[in-house]
């Protein structure tokens, strides 16, 4: 009998998927477990797995097609097998994409629905966990999951192989990209970066466009070469100039910071982090102390709307991440309830996943407030445009040390970092601005 290939829920807040290739064609042969198409979302593209071993004998949904959730992609069995030409209306049902055919190169993993009567059968599992399986000859359906929905997870797997619960030994990990120099604009986040707008609630005539902000193309005359946008990159424009040009008011403003007692509580904990599989970086150290700021300072971890400022209950810090094919922002959740060590574990692990394109959508997504390192090309202070619909963005300098005059006018060196932030004029005023800015000053100088 035929096995379905449905769309799965990418994460609790993504109800659709755009099919953006498939990379088994009608007639070829499938491995279990095996990647057999990628599906995007307005954030990342995961790889979707095959469930069972057969012929792909059916497309319902070509590439470039968006979908909901729970649609019928397409049909694997054994050669020869009858399988309807079409899809049932309502699980066919796609609705146009506005960057058909364009996909991010970030394989991620996907989660799929299942039934009781084929188990984990109907439960797409992700690229390394198939991997591990084939390695091993697993019957991924005699692992105990215990993700979402018993969907089995490396840890479950390892833990499988090893005839227990296991904890696998961590090496240090590398800086995470936004503690090391990179390519691209750093300091242009994009934490809601691919989400579509949706529909305003009564007719409104549509904005004049902006001449200076999308220049007309290149006349075939005009010497040089011209790099063809990516799909990452066109939307991290429109992104850009949706935020600058036609939404927020932006203002910036700078403060200095003595980075010594950073430095010195640094210096005497790194070994014991490292100990722990911890790798303490001064990115820990701004997310700690910005999550502070932001509890006393509710109106920076808000949003504007025309009813009024929502003043948002978590505190969700992402940071704006330069990788090779473009800029994504992974998102801290909740992050005002770490200690330093939980904030440094999940940027160890968020650098990692990065890096590796497994990020979840739901883990680029949520975010409350934004931090942009892009001291870590050197420069010394930036001023970055807020990502949509936050209210503020905050910039890291480099740090270096620095010629300073203390307090009883004293001439010391210290080590010194910039830090702005740009903010929405609409919600904050100069004053509250820099209020919290000091806040966020005052606890990274007198670290405990």
């Amino acid at each position: 009998m035929a096995t379905q290939v449905i769309m799965p829920q990418m994460g609790e807040s993504v109800v659709e998927g755009t099919v953006g290739k498939w990379l088994k064609q009608v007639g070829e042969r499938v491995e279990q477990y095996e990647p057999l198409v990628e599906v995007e979302t307005d954030k990342v593209t995961s790889e979707v797995t095959a469930a069972t071993s057969g012929t792909l004998l059916k497309i319902y949904v070509a590439e470039g097609q968006t979908v909901a959730a729970g649609t019928l992609l397409a049909m694997i069995g054994e050669a020869g097998e009858i399988v309807p030409e079409a899809a049932a209306p309502e699980a066919a049902h796609a609705v146009s994409h506005s960057a058909v055919g364009e996909t991010i190169p970030v394989p991620m993993s996907s989660p799929a629905p299942s039934s009781p009567e084929n188990g984990k059968m109907g439960m797409h599992v992700t690229p390394v966990v198939a991997r591990i399986a084939a390695e091993h000859g697993i019957d991924v359906n005699q692992v105990r999951g215990s993700g979402r929905d018993g969907r089995v997870t490396k840890k479950d797997i390892m833990a499988y192989i090893d005839g227990g619960d296991v904890q696998e030994a961590v090496a240090e990990p590398e800086l995470a990209p936004w503690e090391r120099p990179g390519s691209g604009d750093l300091f242009k986040p994009t934490d809601d970066l691919y989400k579509r707008m949706a529909p305003a609630p009564t007719p409104a005539a549509p904005r004049p466009a902006a001449p200076s902000a999308m220049p007309a193309p290149l006349s075939s005359q005009q010497p040089g070469e011209v790099v063809p946008l990516s799909a990452m990159r066109r939307r991290i424009a429109e992104h850009m100039v949706l935020s600058k040009l036609h939404t927020a008011p932006h203002v910036t403003t700078v403060f200095e910071a003595d980075m010594s007692a950073v430095a010195a509580h640094r210096t005497a904990n790194k070994a014991e982090f490292a100990r722990r599989g911890v790798n303490l970086t001064f990115t820990a150290y701004f997310i700690a102390a910005t999550a502070e700021a932001l509890r006393r300072h509710p109106m920076v971890n808000s949003q504007w709307t025309d009813e009024g400022i929502l003043l948002k209950p978590d505190v969700n810090i992402g940071m704006a991440t330069a990788l090779d094919e473009g800029l994504i922002v992974p998102v801290l959740k909740n992050v005002d309830d770490l200690s330093l060590m939980g904030i440094a574990r999940q940027v160890n692990d968020l650098a990692n996943r990065a890096r590796a394109g497994q990020l979840k959508p739901d883990e680029v997504s949520g975010g409350t407030f934004t931090i942009t390192n892009h001291g870590t090309s050197g420069s010394l202070f930036a001023t970055p445009i807020i990502n949509q619909p936050q209210t503020g963005i905050l910039g890291v300098g480099a740090i270096q040390k620095r010629v300073v005059v203390l307090e009883n006018d004293a001439i010391a060196v210290r080590p010194m970092v910039y830090i702005s932030l740009t903010f929405d004029h609409r919600v904050l005023d100069g004053a509250s601005a820099d209020y919290f800015v000091a806040d966020l000053v005052e606890r990274l100088e007198n670290w405990q």
